[in-house]
């Protein structure tokens, strides 16, 4: 049996394993980073051991330094988690080597589907349908051009040794094929060291459904059903649930009979998910294996009564999977959505930042990165964070788990929990979704501050008067005059917010005790001020009486009610001056890396043209010329590691 587990890798993953060791008496070793040296799962672990700087190539993805670390600590197994090493064949093999447990299917396993390409050809042998594809890498332009010909239009460019939504583009015609095999195979390059693309045939709109699957050394593969996760972003998951919504009982049982089959033809061990493509005449097709814990596992543990992790350090330490017919069928409904930092209003820019807190509402599962405070920096990947609920409908689960976002206090990045909630809520989503979902409701519509009208201007009353309060109490002039106390009466008390780039004035204007008379931009609040101190404000605004509990974190003002939590930021009276960049400067919009400068000083530009390829959080952004015009000045350089607001480019 394991007695002490090494966890190769951090955050909400790191933490997730951790918890299932403690419940089974097994130490565990946590690995870090620089910029990871006070994160909650370093200290949560009972040992840690540094490996490195911030990016992945000098920390997490040095597979010596993390054998070495197992090694030095008398750890007896290593759990890759996901992402990293986790299907890095050489890696498994090296750990295998050194007489160490490796928690994860066999490296051959691994090296059998780790290529997109060569597990396509293993699944077409097994008897499993397959979209129409061809590799790309290697190929001429003409000769790339003549095969995606073949595949047929759209289609989507592939990496073989990607997931996450790393190294895939759309392509709908001709035109932007060459331009899309090279953006797909620099992300390819920069996210996995590989590569290489392929293109297959693109079906839209499509569902996105996978098989959870379980094998062990006797040869046997067993299933826990299906989980649905056809609500994205950029071909990466939001949102997923089990049993998926979509299909009948003939073509689930027919997905979990091709998905053993998929399992058994390479001899799978441990736990494994094989993903399907359903297309809109119900017809499904194999998209890959992953051969790892997948990040929606929790749904699938809700349904099935069973801890994945548990069983995946059982199997590889020598047991059994159970029999196909003991396994608890589906009970109920789970779903799971992620938590970004991330600005759905901006094209989903990825926010950077302390986190100053952070919690969810009690009765559904929390998988986090930290509990009530951390930091979220630009080397790594943007989600932080998955809540799950469970309960008997679909319908009923969707409502507690939407319920518990919109109360989610979360402070100090821009994230995406308005988007889940409105996603969540959506007619689309009631009938399943699909994977163009939040394409066609427009992400930024979604993503907008949940609170909202006449809800929003209370919510920022009340944030104004908690304000107001709390500097009356730590007033060291007036400590005992009343709140709202002026001298000039006929004067209001004034205060402007924004919220999410909307500027909002708030105006109030007390009489001894009584709130007389209040507005938000102008807009008169009918309101009696029940109570009122620097963290709860009770009022009954508009007939309506609300709690409102109010805290602050630096210039932002939290405000949490039944109607959702809404962050505003305090403008300051007084704005310091500062010098102003050099007239039509593109600057960074975060800290990053310049993966590609697309012009040179003299061209000319078109609007919306894209003028530098920058990469943060393991994603490419690319920066667009916003109006047509001159390139005068380029200041950067691929390789270059920049910071948030440094100029790139001045387009006059």
């Amino acid at each position: 049996m394991i007695t002490r587990l090494l966890i190769a890798n951090r955050g909400e993953i790191a933490r997730r394993v951790m918890g299932t060791c403690r419940a089974m008496g097994i130490d565990t070793v946590a690995v870090y980073s620089e910029p990871d040296a006070h994160a909650a799962f370093v200290h949560e672990a009972d040992l840690a051991v540094p490996l490195g700087g911030a990016a992945p190539a000098d920390s997490y993805l040095r597979g010596d330094a993390v054998l070495q670390a197992a090694i030095s600590t008398g750890a007896d197994a290593i759990h890759p988690g996901y992402g990293f090493l986790s299907e890095n064949a050489d890696f498994a093999r090296a750990v295998t080597d050194a007489g160490l447990t490796w928690v994860g299917p066999t490296p051959e396993a691994i090296d059998a589907m780790g290529s997109k390409i060569e597990a396509k050809r293993r699944m077409e042998g097994a008897g499993v349908p397959l979209l129409p594809s061809v590799e790309l890498t290697g190929l001429d332009s003409g000769a790339a051009t003549a095969a995606a010909a073949g595949v047929g239009y759209p289609l989507l460019i592939k990496a073989s040794a990607g997931g996450g939504g790393r190294g895939m583009r759309v392509v709908e015609s001709e035109d932007d094929l060459t331009e899309a095999i090279d953006a797909a195979t620099r992300e390819a390059e920069s996210a996995f060291g590989d590569g290489t693309v392929y293109a297959e045939r693109f079906v839209s709109p499509s569902k996105h459904v996978e098989v959870q699957i379980f094998g062990d050394s006797t040869g046997s593969v067993v299933h826990f059903g299906e989980r649905e996760c056809s609500v994205q972003r950029r071909h990466q998951k939001v949102i997923e649930e089990a049993p998926s919504p979509s299909i009948d009982d003939s073509t689930r049982d027919a997905l979990h009979a091709a998905a053993v089959a998929a399992g058994k033809a390479i001899g799978y061990q441990n736990a494994g998910t094989v993903e399907f493509l359903l297309d809109p005449e119900g017809g499904f097709y194999f998209l890959e294996v992953n051969t790892r814990l997948q990040v929606e596992h929790p749904v699938t543990e809700a349904v099935h009564d069973v801890d994945l992790v548990r069983l995946q350090l059982e199997v590889s330490a020598g047991g059994e999977v159970p029999a196909q017919h003991s396994i608890v069928a589906a009970q109920g409904h789970s779903v799971e959505a992620r938590i970004y930092a991330e600005d759905p209003t901006s094209g989903y820019l990825p926010s950077i930042g302390d986190v100053l807190e952070f919690e969810v509402p009690a009765g559904v599962r929390v998988d986090a990165a930290f509990n009530s405070t951390g930091v979220v920096g630009p080397d790594y990947d943007a989600m932080i964070a998955k809540v799950i609920s469970h309960a008997a409908t679909r319908d009923e689960a969707v409502r507690v788990l939407a319920k518990a976002l919109r109360g989610t206090r979360l402070v100090g990045i821009q994230n995406n929990i308005g988007l889940l909630v409105r996603a969540l809520e959506h007619p689309d989503f009631a009938d399943g979704g699909d994977t163009e979902m939040l394409e066609r409701a427009d992400p930024a519509a979604l993503g907008r501050p949940l609170v909202e009208g006449s809800d929003r201007a209370a919510a920022l009353l009340a944030g104004a008067l908690a304000l107001q309060s709390g500097r009356r109490t730590t007033s060291a002039v007036t400590p005992g005059v009343s709140s709202g106390f002026r001298n000039v009466t006929t004067s209001p008390q004034t205060a402007t917010f924004d919220v999410a780039g909307d500027l909002h004035a708030v105006s109030y204007r007390f009489s001894r005790r009584a709130l007389t008379t209040a507005a938000v931009d102008g807009d008169a609040i009918n309101a009696v001020v029940v109570e009122a101190d620097a963290d709860h404000v009770e009022l009954v605004a508009d007939g309506v009486r609300r709690s409102y509990h109010v805290t602050t974190a630096r210039d932002q003002v939290i405000v949490s009610s039944p109607l959702g939590v809404l962050v505003a930021t305090k403008m300051r009276r007084f704005v310091e001056p500062r010098s102003d960049l050099a007239s039509g400067s593109l600057v960074a919009a975060m800290p990053g890396t310049v993966r590609a400068v697309e012009v040179a000083e003299g061209d000319t530009v078109e609007s919306g043209q894209t003028v530098v390829v920058m990469e943060a959080m393991k994603m490419e952004l690319a920066v667009e010329a916003p109006a047509s015009g001159t390139v005068t000045a380029v200041h950067v350089s691929p390789g270059d590691a920049i910071d948030a607001g440094a100029p790139l480019v001045i387009i006059e």
